[in-house]
């Protein structure tokens, strides 16, 4: 995006917050919500505009930490909330669409906060690409009527970076971080201990210096990957990588040779989808 692009899309984005009083952003440290918090509270003001995170087990602690220190550095207001979907079975067990039972808990559990607030309205950081992704999360945001600016005035992942490169926002190449459940195979349960050992495991790469990776937790062994260029670095490494995420509590240990694939999960979505498409 050149300087002009940008201009247009603040333009569009200034507009639409300014013809509302308030937000209460549904926050979770990444680049999308940070963006959407960051323009609440630059055309509504700081006290028109309140982030609101989720401090659940399936948020990396990191990423909690990150978030906190984005709304101090940007004297953002910031509330706190603790969901519990961890204990609803409609959740841990993982279904298709758990990210509906997560978004319900989250978007129930913001009222409390909507309640100090009842002129401002709840947004979200979807954004323009999500909308052509599998996203089970959106049906609960229509059901509490969540509003997402991005999406509305239709800026794709690429552009939410290039504004936030443009203001300078700690997080604008930040690797997208979705929350640790996604690692978990749909209809294998979710707990705590995954959850840990997942985390304690990217954490781990992150230190060796893979920025952006993820561990999928197939219950009997971990598959660790990274992005595609990473991969020489990684297996020159294989005996340490493997040895250290075991003591983390995986029985096993498997490096993907085809590399980081966001939502890498979601394929057997598309092929259940494609198969009932055939027949």
């Amino acid at each position: 995006m050149n300087n002009s692009q940008i201009q247009n899309k603040l333009e569009q984005l200034e507009a639409w917050f300014k013809a509302r009083k308030g937000s209460i952003v549904a926050f979770s440290g990444g680049i999308d919500s940070t963006l959407v918090l960051f323009l609440a509270r630059k055309f509504q003001g700081k006290d028109n505009a309140i982030g609101v995170i989720s401090n659940s087990e399936s948020l990396k602690k990191k990423d909690f930490e990150l978030a906190q220190d984005f709304c101090r550095d940007f004297d953002i207001t910031l509330e706190v909330i603790k969901t519990e979907e961890l204990v609803d079975e409609r959740y841990n067990t993982n279904p298709e669409n758990r990210c509906f039972f997560c978004k319900e808990h989250l978007f129930h559990d913001l009222q409390t906060i909507h309640a100090k607030y009842p002129d401002f309205d709840v947004l979200s950081g979807t954004n323009h690409d999500d909308l052509a992704d599998y996203r089970p999360g959106l049906q609960a945001a229509a059901q509490y009527q969540v509003l997402a600016p991005m999406a509305q005035c239709r800026l794709t992942k690429e552009e939410i970076r290039a504004i936030a490169r443009h203001f300078q926002l700690p997080n604008w190449d930040k690797p997208a971080s979705p929350c640790l459940s996604s690692r978990i195979p749909y209809n294998h349960q979710i707990t705590r201990e995954k959850l840990k050992q997942v985390e304690a495991a990217e954490n781990f790469l992150n230190e060796l210096g893979f920025a952006d990776v993820r561990v999928r937790h197939y219950g009997s062994y971990g598959q660790v990957e990274v992005q595609q260029a990473e991969l020489p670095r990684l297996f020159a490494m294989e005996n340490q990588v493997v040895d250290q995420i075991k003591s983390f509590g995986f029985a096993d240990v498997k490096l993907d040779r085809e590399g980081l694939v966001s939502g890498k999960l979601n394929r057997v979505i598309n092929r259940t989808e494609d198969v009932s498409r055939e027949s």
